[in-house]
């Protein structure tokens, strides 16, 4: 399965990978805040500015100080060269 890296040496994989939403919007700092409360949140970001918001289909969402366009160019390169 591919993998993508999300910054700091952390890697999720690509096909459990649901949504990559930027963390500006009341209902996504929501999404975070309930994931916090209920231990399914996942900090990648190493006390940086979160920039990305990655949504996992097991329901755990990662934050990530790379914005979304980075992690869905990484997405696509791992895709062409595993291709």
């Amino acid at each position: 399965m591919e993998t993508v890296s999300i910054g700091f040496g952390d890697i999720v994989l690509a096909g459990r990978m649901v949504a990559i939403v930027a963390p500006t919007s009341m209902s996504v700092k929501r999404m975070v805040q309930d994931a916090r409360e209920t231990g399914r949140l996942i900090d990648a970001t190493y006390k940086r500015r979160t920039r990305a918001v990655i949504i996992l289909d097991s329901g755990h969402i990662v934050l990530s100080a790379l914005l979304p366009e980075t992690i869905a160019g990484r997405m696509t390169n791992a895709k062409e060269a595993a291709e």
